[in-house]
């Protein structure tokens, strides 16, 4: 029998679906290897007594960061929003870079990266978190490498997930490491969950964050980008319509909006598809030809360049009213 210790740590205000869908996900491979193969867990407070979630539910924790603990040879800390109260704890910290020392792998889940950052753990290492929490990440620990749209990072021993249910994606990247991919497939098919989620976080994060302040020179720009989608733009119309050189409007807009004219219009243009396909059911042809793209393999092209999943594929995912998994939407 393979047996692996994984100790999750819990702090007050932690999330508990990042315990929660791990820990089913790891338990999941006792049961269909029949015991040949497991995972033995313990929560790990960090204070002593019943730890209350985020929701409001407690967990008892079998050890505390004051108890002595097991060689783990994993760690993982979830997130939620008690972490920034918690993760610059020095006995925490401590505890942390104690356990880095000697085991083989340590994880965080969302935001439980600020846990590793304040440990030290994660200078000079490329991580992910929320896509909501990347600012503050970036300010906290300007010596990490962030990639915001990635569902999860592993950078030697360090593996950092983005939001929530990205637990389970990185518990399957685990039992897949410990147990192999056939084995991380079938908890994968239990749980009725990708082995492997197409695209990244930017599917689910607002493309126009880079909107003008009203009273900018810009604002009046991107709101005749937005009002006319389908009609063909360049640098050089824009700046006629405004009285502008494409350079010198270029450099006002890029200043204004942090991007430039162009990418800021096709950012526009995918969040218009997107909306279209959660919401309708009219043809991805259709859809393309509403938002400005040249046409459906354009459009295609522009997806998977920008969000790595086809149209097609996001509103099967996305398309509202969907639950049953059956989309009576188009495809082509």
């Amino acid at each position: 029998m393979k047996q692996i210790k994984i100790g999750m740590i819990v702090f007050p205000g932690f999330q508990l679906l990042d315990i929660a869908g791990p820990r089913d996900a790891f338990s999941e491979v006792a049961v269909l290897s029949g015991g040949a193969q497991q995972y033995e867990i313990l929560t790990v407070g960090t204070t002593r007594g019943s730890v209350q979630s985020s929701s409001g539910l407690t967990v008892v924790p079998d050890r505390t960061i004051f108890d002595e603990c097991p060689d783990f040879d994993t760690v993982i800390v979830p997130g939620g929003l008690g972490i920034f109260q918690a993760y610059d704890d020095p006995a925490l910290s401590s505890w942390l870079r104690a356990h880095h020392k000697q085991s083989r792998r340590i994880a965080a889940i969302c935001n439980g990266v600020f846990a590793l950052g304040a440990a030290g753990l994660i200078d000079r290492r490329t991580v992910t978190t929320h896509w909501m929490d990347v600012p503050r990440l970036a300010e906290t620990f300007p010596r990490t490498r962030i990639e915001p749209d990635f569902i999860y990072a592993k950078d030697g021993k360090i593996y950092t997930t983005a939001g929530v249910t990205a637990g389970i994606d990185l518990s399957l990247v685990l039992i897949e490491e410990d147990f192999g991919r056939t084995r991380a497939l079938e908890v994968a098919k239990y749980l009725i969950v990708y082995l492997r989620r197409a695209g990244g976080q930017s599917q689910f994060s607002p493309l126009l964050d880079s909107m003008a302040a009203p009273e900018s020179q810009s604002a009046a720009i991107q709101q005749h980008l937005l009002d006319n989608l389908h009609l063909p733009h360049s640098v050089a119309s824009l700046a006629e319509r405004v009285n502008m050189s494409p350079r010198n409007l270029t450099r006002v807009f890029t200043r204004d909006c942090g991007v430039g004219p162009m990418t800021f219009l096709t950012n526009a243009r995918l969040d218009a598809a997107r909306r279209f396909l959660e919401t309708t059911d009219v043809t991805i042809r259709e859809v393309a030809r509403r938002c400005g793209f040249d046409s459906a393999d354009n459009m295609r092209r522009a997806f998977h360049k920008h969000l790595q999943i086809h149209p097609a594929d996001y509103r099967q995912r996305f398309l509202t009213g969907n639950e049953l998994g059956t989309s009576k939407a188009k495809r082509a």
